[in-house]
């Protein structure tokens, strides 16, 4: 068994194992495909032949898997024609919907009996084929013409498929065991024939049967495995039965021998997290069956995650492992069969465990106690399918929340399992399960970074390599890299458990790899921590000296043995020695001297490897050393004794030999052992310090001299000078006190040195005479000294330290400073007077504050000598003490002088003279004067000029300018002038000027000078040149003559830029070297930098490049820049271009709308092309033409100069490749400069682009020849043309005259047509501008209180039962109480028969037949059912989906065109009803709003004009039959409406509200738009009506006056009465009125219940009482205009009498161009795809393509009709035309009069048919005749959106159904609606009855009899009961 404690494994593990795979990766046989996906993998099944088989999306791959994985063979699978609705062969005739789709490997197995492959793709509803395992490429079977049987995979992409092939047991068959997801109407799990045919099929074979709705049991199939006689299933679904429906993961069992699935049984799996058992690892990604330890039983390893809809609190990638027993799982499947077979599987206490799944009409039983015996694989008596309630639980052995496990592989290897896990990042993981239930990550790999692991994650048949897979890429990995370990340590630290060492053959290996791995001793495990390797322990000795012959005995444990006539032997480096095989270990010999390695230079010792070796194998080793003790004296320096005798080595010293042994004995004198006895000289007995040139004897202090035993005692004194060595003789005598100590001293001598220092250290040795020197201390030394070094005067002198005893000797003219014995002159006691050389600066302001350093010699030889005596000019100078040099530098700060003054520095030295300077030092008083100039930017940049006197005052480093506190960095100090660069201020304004002069300050007196704003750069253009440059850039801005030294700088980079840092270091270096040179283009100067690089192709650019142009500032508002030039290189750089204003820089793509490019120079030919030596002719009054090339690429023709020597060329024009230019009429003269050469006098035509200067050769003008035509022949040509010109003149003076009285009637046409247009245009703006305003006030009322949306309730009344006075839904069950009860239960029982389907199919069917069944009583037969089926909208839509497809067969023998155009059948009110349903929610989320403004835009707008109440014609509308064809005369009014509101105390308080009306209204319209205006924040339902209250004018004093529109008042003319408006009463603008409720209790309406039905007017245009009521025109003058006028545009000339149409076309224009907008917006929220399609429209339009394909209906005109008949007419224009279905609003009979315009413009939208209009065709199709094939392209584009978008499924739908049910339910009452759909069964009950009993399946079913039992329920009936 594997068991396994569980391990939390943190990120930062993962972490380090994955760089160290990085680290230590190898490259590993791969195989990688980036045009396809990676979907299955198999191996062939003889591990001899190592074939791979890879099925992919499109593709078969076989590989070759012991050579790389080398592609051997290829197959292209796809993409094929397919649709997943069309069943194979899939044609473009036969399944229009088709289109080529990929072909995804839903299978891929192997038959190893057959030697076949199996493939099973997506396409063709999951057909498979068989293949030959040697080639792929051979088909062995596939069919074209499959039946539903042989329809294996499942045919979606993303449903899985799992397959196993399995030879029967005593049986030569051989089957293939399928499990396949949901997506049609196959089973789950079933079995395929393999060696029989039909291939593939499952008829006669065993298929698992579900009762129930196959779409509720969607399988996820994972694994299929064999196992003894059964096959099992793991797969995850829904769990059908429990309330939360959670995903839950279970494993299925079935016998082999069971061909009817008797057997079944599934069990739910549970992987429970150890840590916190509220963590449940529910789905199921991968799984393996691995062997148990033994052979004993198998277990399988599965790894699970948890899901997204999960109650879990763990994260999605949270995954673990865990480990069933599948002994334990057959048990738990045994017990559960038990259970269900024998006690109805029912567990006592705990209820029923085991049950029935699937909705399979069978229970568990109570059969006989040994049934489970008896029927193993059950029978056909026994239940089945079988289920258990009791999961099978495990705990997880490992977990992660790293990322998702995806893969599993086990393997078992020496009493272990490991367990190789894949997951979601491309991750393999290596899990060791121990026998004792330890578990341990040893190891992780990353195969490819965040690419999945396939679950296909395969061993080979030996186990030794592993086969990982992602999307991609395939790897072949070894399950251990043993041999990647070199050496033992790293072997045993790898813990790896497939590896250990194997010692007597050196390598890291498997156990079985290893010879004598089974031996003890021979293998060590590397996953045992007690493990260890080889080591010797100890050695009898670590060191010997070279050359020294002894044995070395090694103590090594755990030592294997050696078979017969084997032995060790022991190496020292490379040189062998015999081993000599001890109890303990081994006994080895040291080898000879030379056969050692070396010592190396400055080492003592040699270190070697002493290893013990077998054969060639070194089986440990350990490190050895040789030494030397004579390189131990050679590198003991000036101690080699002290060295010798103190070493790690042990060596001894021989006195008398000087020599370093390792020998204890020296073979002559004394030998030293101990560093305490060496003769040594320790130190220096006196001063060390000597004076040069002065004999002296040094005294040393040495011990154990007496140890050489001389009697003669002869010593040396050695000094070294200079890398001279300077010998002096020395005597010794021993010190009487201390024998041991001996006094050693130097004869006197004089030491030299000539180095320039003061001290010299000279090294002081002992040495015996003629022979070695004695050890000597380290720092042993005496210190040599010069007085003259660093004191060239007397107080330097006198003031050295006086341990060197200096004195200044000699006399006046050659004095210095020497030792005090080497002194034979005078010895100096007093310093001469200073002397001073050097004064800075000489000059500062008379305040003082100037430090002033003096320069000079013997200047005191402390501060303190002359802190009171220096003075400057005179004046006192105050010494700073802390930077006086002794005797030569004297540092000051001057004192104020009180003036102007000049005069010498002098030094007085305390106890000396006096020093004078010769240079003179100036008091000065600067002044400013002036500044240039006085305004500059506040960021600095500008050069400013500060103009004064005496400027160059005190050090230049101490003057600094302040500009209002600001520094100003000083460039430049002159005596007059200053110059400074000004520095950034943080504002603007004017500022002081300030100038500090150390101390001082000066302050320019009246001048200031004026931070102004920064110049801003706002445009520049244009945005190309040439590459020559010299196009002028306008820079165009504000504060531009602010500026000094305005530049343009453009930067070429090449193409492939560098990284950032990069270039910002190399942007950094240019500025830096702006100044690199120079090159002079024109008047212009041009900066460049360019860098050479190695090997950079010539013309290439490698590099940036810099260039400038300087600016010229032409205004405030305007620069100049000339582009620098640039080489061609610029072609393909990245061209950067700034404009440089001081210290601002303004990028060039910020402020033009361009970005600026070079292009190539333009080229411009010679004007004589033929011979360019010889002048152009030019005949004057013509234009001269230049080709070229480029010419208008970077240039304009105003831009371009041409000449004709001194003479303008205007240049006309400027194309690509000409230059036309228009030449002075006179031939110009040539330039003086050309005179002065003496050149010819013809002019040169030169051109000038920028920088460019084309010669284009010289210009001569031709004069005009003398004619040689005969006078006579002159004077007859002339008097003929004066004759011909008389006759033409008149013609013409004709013609104008007529064509002038044409022009003048064109021309009155012609304005008046613009007058016309100009009106509409102007009408339209203003109109569409002052709507606008209105709207969007309305639109923040609207924020307040909202769309007044119906609920839902209201909505579907509207829509179901329209022009029902009392709708099913608002009346309550109308029966006797005492009946209700009785009627209640059977109205149940009705509902419950309406569920039968074929109930209710027979039901529709025969009313339909019935002649009295009307089409009013069809729409509510429809809706009643849609009422009662409201609950179970899913089972509505089948009943929908049956009847549709019966209309479609109906009309498709007829006119399938025609069907679904008008409500006459039950399913077309159905479908109206199901669309309403479903596209509620849409319409209130998305096109409510749109729709609602749209209302409110047209109720706004119609309202602003004039309209008749009895007519009900306005002046603003789009339908022109209800367009007001007058022009009355009107004025807008404000009133002031006094509404009373109720007080908090009880009374009542009043506010005064504006409203607007026209004086022209009746007095009931302007209630209706007070009550709109005073109540907007309300809703329709909730006001009062309008009939209720009475309109009350409160004139002042005049009183109240009530108004109506007939009266006493109301004029009367003739048969004619006009109904009352605000004119007639006269009521002026700014009135006050009121609203005050009516006293009679009667009136037109007491609420505001939705009437439906056809709107009229207010008051009727009929006879009353034999009076003709009128408000704006009278009915008759309407009628008398002819009817063809008034919906035609044609106009009769002898009917210009009335009114000409077209001004009634202008008001519809007007009101369409208003309204486009809102029109526009309502159309785009319908049509639109950008947010997701309703899923009810997506899933309706599949099905409608699904019905054309199954009845061969290709014509997509056919299929368009459908879809808008489904859709637009029979919703959107249903909602259109009435608002009130959705809005809680009034309606009137204009509004639905434009509404029912823009209905008809959506519906001709839809159509495909071509609408040809003239100038006999309705106005209103006239109206929005350009705008029609705009909405057309919307429609199109909206259907073949929706068909491109993925499919809705029937899941999808039923969830979205069954949601929608849940939310609606409760807003309807069945119960109302089953009673009046009785009264239909009860009107036809025998025709029903009669229906129901002649079919069979309704006679099985007892449909009548149920009908029967309904009846005598409801009403009490008499039945054949």
């Amino acid at each position: 068994m594997l068991h396994g404690k569980a391990l939390n494994t943190s990120p930062v593990f993962f972490l380090i194992l994955t760089v160290v795979a990085a680290v230590h990766g190898h490259l590993y046989p791969q195989f990688s495909r980036n045009d396809t996906e990676f979907q299955h993998l198999v191996l062939h099944p003889d591990p001899a032949v190592g074939t791979v088989y890879v099925g992919a999306r499109d593709h078969l791959f076989q590989l070759d898997g012991f050579d790389g994985l080398r592609l051997e063979q290829e197959e292209t699978t796809g993409p094929l024609r397919d649709h997943k609705n069309c069943l194979p062969p899939v044609t473009e005739s036969n399944c229009p919907a088709s289109r080529r789709t990929s072909n995804h490997n839903k299978l891929l197995l192997v038959n190893p009996k057959a030697s076949e492959l199996i493939t099973c793709g997506s396409v063709h509803q999951g057909t498979c084929q068989k293949r030959s395992l040697k080639s792929i490429k051979e088909v062995l079977f596939s069919t074209e013409r499959p039946v539903d049987t042989q329809y294996v995979a499942a045919n979606d992409p993303s449903v899985s498929t799992v397959g196993l092939v399995v030879e029967l047991p005593d049986s030569v068959k051989t089957v293939m065991y399928v499990g396949r997801g949901y997506t049609a109407s196959h089973p789950p799990i079933s079995t395929r024939h393999l060696s029989s045919e039909p291939f593939f099929s499952c008829e006669e074979t065993a298929k698992l049967a579900v009762a129930g709705r196959l779409s509720e049991y969607d399988h996820h199939f994972v694994k299929a495995f064999t196992r003894r006689s059964h096959v099992y299933f793991l797969f995850y679904r829904r769990d059908i039965k429990s309330v939360s429906r959670e995903y839950r993961t279970y494993a299925a069992r079935v016998c082999l021998e069971d061909t009817s699935y008797y057997s079944y049984v599934e069990i739910p799996l549970l992987c429970r997290s150890p840590s916190s058992p509220s963590r449940v690892y529910n789905l199921l990604q991968a799984a393996q069956v691995g062997q148990g330890v033994g052979l004993q039983g198998e277990d399988l390893l599965g790894v699970f995650s948890t899901h997204v809809g999960s109650t879990n609190n763990g994260p999605l990638d949270s995954s673990a492992l865990c480990v069933f027993s599948l002994d334990e799982l057959d048990r738990h499947i045994n017990s559960t069969r038990d259970l269900c077979y024998t006690k109805d599987g029912l567990v006592e206490g705990r209820g029923e465990v085991a049950y029935i799944e699937y909705e399979v009409k069978s229970s568990c039983a109570n059969l006989p106690l040994n049934t489970l015996k008896a029927y193993p694989c059950g029978s056909d008596h026994t239940p089945s399918p079988m289920a258990s309630r009791d999961a099978m639980e495990a705990k997880a052995v490992w977990q992660t929340s790293v990322a998702r496990l995806t893969a599993v592989a086990v393997s078992v290897r020496e009493g272990h399992s490991i367990a190789f896990l894949g997951d979601a990042k491309g991750n393999l993981h290596k899990v060791y399960l121990g026998k004792d239930g330890g578990v341990e990550v040893y190891a992780n790999s990353t195969i490819h970074p965040n690419s999945p692991i396939s679950s296909d994650l395969l061993l080979d048949q030996n186990g030794s390599h592993i086969y990982v897979m992602t999307r991609t890429t395939i790897e072949k990995r070894p399950v251990a890299e043993c041999g990647d370990h070199s050496d033992c340590q790293s072997c045993l630290s790898a813990r790896d458990p497939y590896c250990g060492w194997c010692v007597l053959e050196g390598r890291c290996g498997q156990r079985w790899e290893c010879q004598r791995g089974s031996m003890q001793g021979q293998w060590l495990w590397s996953f045992n921590q007690t493990q260890q390797c080889l080591s010797i322990q100890r050695l009898n000795l670590y060191n010997i000296s070279r050359g020294e012959k002894t044995d070395i005995a090694l103590s090594v444990e755990g030592l294997p043995n050696l078979k017969q006539g084997e032995a060790y032997s022991c190496f020292f480096q490379d040189t062998e020695t015999p081993a000599l095989l001890t109890t303990t270990g081994v006994i080895c010999s040291t080898p000879d001297a030379n056969s050692l390695p070396l010592i190396g230079p400055g080492d003592e010792f040699v270190m070697v490897t002493l290893s013990l070796r077998f054969v060639n194998v070194t089986v440990t080793e350990t490190e050895f050393t040789f030494y030397n003790c004579s390189l131990v004296q050679e590198l003991s320096g000036r101690r080699p004794c002290h060295g010798c005798v103190s070493s790690r080595w042990g060596c001894n010293w021989c006195i008398h030999e000087h020599v370093c042994t390792h020998k204890h004995t020296c073979s002559e004198g004394v030998t030293i052992y101990n560093q305490h006895e060496c003769p040594c000289v320790e130190r220096v007995q006196d001063s060390s310090l000597l004076p040069v040139n002065v004999e002296r004897k040094i005294t040393l202090v040495g011990q154990h001299l007496n140890l050489f035993q001389d009697e003669t005692l002869e010593y040396e004194c050695v000094l070294d000078v200079e890398s001279q060595s300077v010998v002096v003789e020395a005597s010794v005598e021993p010190d009487a006190n201390w024998p041991s100590v001996y006094f050693i001293t130097c004869q006197p001598h004089q030491y030299v040195y000539s180095l320039s220092v003061e001290e010299y250290p000279a090294t002081i040795n002992v040495r015996r005479k003629n022979n070695f020197l004695i050890d000597s201390a380290e720092d042993l030394h005496v210190t040599l000294f010069n007085c003259s070094v660093g004191r060239s005067d007397c107080s330097r002198c006198q003031t050295a330290d006086p341990k060197y005893g200096c004195v200044w000797c000699g006399g006046a003219a050659s004095s210095h400073c020497v030792y005090r014995d080497s002194c034979a002159d005078e010895i100096k006691h007093t310093c001469p007077a200073p002397v001073i050389l050097f004064l800075d600066p000489v000059s500062g302001p008379v305040e003082g504050g100037t430090v002033v350093t003096i320069s000079g010699s013997n200047l005191g030889q402390r501060a303190e000598d002359i802190s009171s005596s220096v003075t400057v000019a005179g004046v006192l100078c105050s010494v700073i003490h802390s930077r006086y040099e002794v005797s030569s530098r004297i540092v000051c700060e001057t004192t104020s002088s009180g003036g102007e003054k000049s005069g010498h520095v002098s030094v007085k030295v305390r106890g000396g003279g006096v020093g004078i300077s010769a240079q003179i030092f100036s008091f000065q008083n600067p002044v400013l004067s002036s500044i240039f100039p006085q305004r500059g930017p506040k960021a600095g940049g500008s050069s400013l000029t500060i103009r004064g006197r005496r400027l160059k005052t005190g050090h230049p480093r101490e003057i600094s300018v302040l500009i209002g506190g600001v520094p100003c960095g000083v460039l430049n100090i002159q005596e007059d002038q200053i110059r400074c660069r000004t520095r950034g201020s943080n504002r603007t304004g004017v500022h002081n000027i300030t100038v500090r002069f150390g101390g001082a300050e000066r302050h320019l007196e009246g001048s200031v000078y004026n931070y102004t704003p920064n110049p801003n750069i706002t445009r520049a253009t244009p945005s190309r040149s040439f590459f020559s440059g010299g196009r002028i850039i306008r820079v165009s801005g504000h504060n531009l003559d602010v500026v000094q030294e305005p530049k343009m700088r453009v930067t070429l980079s090449p193409p492939d830029a560098l990284p950032p840092r990069r270039r910002r270091s190399i942007k950094k270096k240019k500025e830096k070297h702006l100044s690199g040179g120079q090159d002079h283009i024109g008047p212009l100067k041009r900066w460049r930098r360019i860098v050479p690089e190695v090997n950079c192709p010539k013309g290439a650019l490698c590099h940036e490049k810099l260039y400038e142009s300087r600016c010229t500032v032409n205004s405030s508002f305007l620069i100049l820049c000339p582009t620098p030039a640039v080489g061609p290189e610029a072609r393909g750089a990245r061209v950067k271009v700034h404009f440089m204003l001081d210290s601002l820089r303004f990028d060039f793509s910020t402020v033009s709308n361009e970005a600026f490019s070079y292009e190539p120079n333009p080229k411009l030919y010679k004007l004589n092309k033929n011979d360019s030596s010889k002048p152009y002719h030019h005949k004057p009054g013509s234009i001269i033409s230049v080709e070229g090339e480029f010419l208008d690429l970077a240039m304009y023709k105003q831009e371009v100069e041409a000449r004709i020597g001194e003479g303008l060329c205007l240049v006309k024009t400027l194309t690509h490749n000409h230059l036309y230019c228009e030449p002075p009429a006179q031939q110009p003269s040539v330039t003086a400069s050309r005179k002065q050469d003496g050149v010819d006098s013809l002019p040169e035509f030169t051109v000038k682009m920028g920088n460019l200067n084309f010669s284009l050769g010289k210009v001569q003008y031709d004069s005009h020849a003398q004619s040689t035509f005969p006078l006579e022949a002159q004077v007859g040509v002339g008097v003929g043309a004066s004759i011909v010109a008389l006759i033409v003149l008149i013609i013409v003076l004709i013609y104008r005259r007529k064509s002038k009285q044409a022009m003048r009637d064109y021309k009155k046409v012609q304005i008046q047509l613009e007058n016309l247009e100009t009106s509409v245009r102007d009408r339209c703006k203003k109109e569409f501008t002052d709507l606008m305003t209105e709207m969007m006030d309305m639109s923040s009322d609207l924020v307040g209180s909202g769309i007044p949306f119906l609920d839902y309730r209201a909505y579907a009344e509207r829509i179901f039962f329209p022009g029902h006075q009392e709708s099913p839904l608002r009346r309550d069950l109308d029966v006797p109480e005492s009946r209700r009860q009785t009627v209640e239960q059977g109205l149940v029982q009705l509902s419950n028969l309406l569920n039968s389907k074929l109930f209710l199919t027979k039901f529709i069917h025969t009313l339909e037949t019935q002649r009295t069944f009307s089409p009013r009583d069809r729409a509510y037969v429809a809706s009643l059912l849609t009422v009662a089926l409201h609950g179970k909208l899913e089972y509505f839509t089948d009943i929908l989906k049956t009847l549709l497809n019966d209309l479609v067969e109906q009309y498709v023998a007829k006119n399938p065109k025609l069907m679904l155009r008008r409500t006459e059948s039950v399913v077309e009110k159905l479908l109206t009803n199901w669309m309403s349903i479903c596209l509620f929610t849409f319409l209130r989320e998305s096109a409510g709003e749109s729709f609602y403004m749209l209302f409110r835009a047209i109720k706004h707008q119609v309202d602003k004009g004039p309209v008749d109440a009895v007519t009900g014609k306005a002046k603003y509308t789009l339908n022109d039959n209800r367009l007001l064809r007058e022009d009355v005369e009107y004025r807008t009014l404000t009133l002031n409406v006094v509404t009373p509101t109720a007080a908090a105390t009880g009374g009542t308080t009043n506010q005064t509200v504006p409203a607007k009306v026209l004086d022209c209204d009746t007095i009931t319209q302007v209630k209706e738009k007070v009550l709109e205006q005073t109540w907007k924040g309300t809703s329709y339902s909730q006001r009062p009506h309008v009939d209720s209250l009475h309109l009350e004018w409160r004139a002042g004093v005049a009183g109240h006056l009530i108004l109506s529109d007939e009266d006493l008042t109301s004029v009367v003319q003739g048969s004619w009465k006009r109904l009352n408006t605000l004119q007639h009463y006269k009521v002026p603008d700014g009135a006050t009125v009121a609203l005050v409720p009516r006293s009679i209790k009667h009136h037109l309406h007491d609420s505001h219940d939705y009437m439906p039905g056809e709107k009229t007017p207010m008051l009727d245009d009929g006879e009353e009482g034999g009076v003709r009521l009128w408000h704006l025109v009278k009915a008759s003058d309407e009628s008398e205009l002819p009817k063809r006028r008034r919906g035609s545009v044609r106009e009769k000339g002898g009917e210009r009498a009335k009114a000409i149409p077209e001004i009634y076309l202008t008001r519809l224009l007007s009101m369409k161009g208003t309204l486009q907008k809102f029109v526009d917006d309502l159309f785009s929220a319908i049509l639109s795809t950008s947010r997701p399609v309703p899923l009810a429209v997506k899933y309706f339009f599949d099905l409608l393509d699904e019905q054309a394909l199954q009845h061969s209906i290709t014509d997509p005109e056919t299929i368009h009709i459908w879809k808008t008949n489904s859709l637009p007419l029979r919703f959107w224009i249903n909602i259109l035309k009435n608002p009130q279905f959705i809005f809680d609003v009034q309606t009137s009979d204009h509004v639905d009069a434009v509404l029912s315009v823009i209905a008809q413009t959506f519906m001709d939208s839809c159509t495909l048919a071509d609408h040809k209009l003239g100038r006999d065709s309705p106005i209103n199709k006239l109206l929005y005749a350009r705008d029609i094939p705009r909405y057309k392209q919307m429609v199109e584009r909206y259907y073949a959106d929706i068909r491109q978008t993925i499919p809705a499924s029937d899941q999808e739908m039923n969830s979205a159904l069954a949601e929608l049910s849940r939310n609606y339910t409760a807003e309807v009452n069945c119960l109302v609606a089953l009673h009046e759909l009785y009264k239909y069964i009860n009107k036809y009950y025998d025709q029903i009855i009669t229906a129901l009993e002649e079919d069979v399946t309704a006679q099985k079913m007892q449909l009548g009899y149920r009908l029967q039992q309904i009846a005598a329920a409801v009403e009490n009936k008499v039945t054949d009961l």
